[in-house]
This record gives C-alpha cells, structure tokens and sequence, in this order.
C-alpha cells in the first residue's frame, strides 16, 4: 500500500465525513487571518474544494483559493503564515501558486491555494464549485464516490485521489462548458 506522509512521516487518515454547517464560519475565519497577513497583495479569496458545496460530504479541511497580483511577492509572508499556525509549500508541484496547510493537533483543517491572477486554475476551480452547486446529481455521485474511496484507502490518501481523478477531470471538462453557456 502506498503510504502518505507529511513532514513529521505520520500517516493522514482519509476521513470523509457529511457536510458541516460550520465550514462557512471556519473559511471566513481563516479568510480574515489572510487578508491580515497579505492586504493590497490581494484581488479576491475564495472558499473552494467540496466544504464549499452545501450538502458535499468532504475531508474536513477548508480550502481557500486567493489570487494575486503577483506570485513572486508572496514568499516574503511565509514568517507571517508561520506565525499563524500554516506550513508553507512552495508551489508544491503547481506553477504560479503558493501551498500552505494548517494543522491542529495533528489533523489538517486548512489548505491555502495562492495563484497569480493569471492562472487559469482559479477559473478552473470556480467553475467546479459553481457546476457542483448547480448540478446537485453529479455533486451527489462525486460525495458517494469520495464516501467510497475513504473507506477503501482510510490511510492512502495518494490513492483517494487517484480514485478522484477521472472524475474530477470530467466534471473540470462538463463545469467549462456550461460556463461557456451561461456565460453567452
């Protein structure tokens, strides 16, 4: 079985548990601990991933998403998202984002995805919030297959995502075209 690890080689639990009224308030918290760390740096913040998705059950990490307006001004906050109890990631196998990851007492509960405006990954994750919330069939046969694939792999997290892939590919591909659509 292929192992995940983080920094201090402890195995993370995939745990996929049913939506949380509270994952709102938490994102918010979390947006304001940012805004303080970066002000002007940047243009919006989002709350992405499946605890943006009312009725998504999901990992419960909040997943923030800000754009910037410039990528190469945001590693001179690292001390200050140090201080705030983040883990900076570099751009953690993405170009023109920053990773961060919060953790409390051992579990993450926050993620930070920090793109340049130019990245077409904010519009991509946009779009996979947006169709997800519109299209409440494909956003309950992405929670059972995530319900799925936690049980199967509940300590290969590698292996949770890669269950997740084709199927987030499609919905990336689907939630694209009807943005298109909307959009005329």
């Amino acid at each position: 079985m292929n192992q995940n690890h983080n920094q201090n080689n402890k195995v993370r639990k995939v745990e996929v548990i049913p939506y949380q009224e509270d994952w709102k308030e938490k994102f918010e918290n979390e947006a304001e601990l940012i805004k303080m760390i970066l002000k002007s740096e940047i243009i919006d913040i989002y709350h992405i991933g499946s605890t943006s998705i009312p009725n998504m059950s999901a990992k419960p990490i909040i997943d923030i998403m800000v754009s910037v307006h410039s990528i190469d001004d945001i590693d001179q906050f690292n001390q200050q998202f140090r201080e705030s109890g983040y883990i900076p990631m570099g751009e953690h196998g993405i170009p023109l984002r920053r990773f961060f990851y919060k953790e409390e007492n051992g579990i993450r509960v926050a993620h930070i995805h920090i793109f340049d405006q130019k990245s077409a990954d904010i519009e991509r994750h946009l779009n996979f919030r947006d169709y997800m919330i519109t299209h409440p069939i494909e956003a309950l046969q992405y929670s059972q297959l995530k319900e799925t694939l936690a049980k199967k792999y509940p300590t290969d997290m590698e292996s949770y995502i890669q269950g997740k892939h084709d199927f987030i590919q499609e919905m990336d591909r689907k939630a694209a075209e009807w943005k298109k659509a909307v959009e005329r």
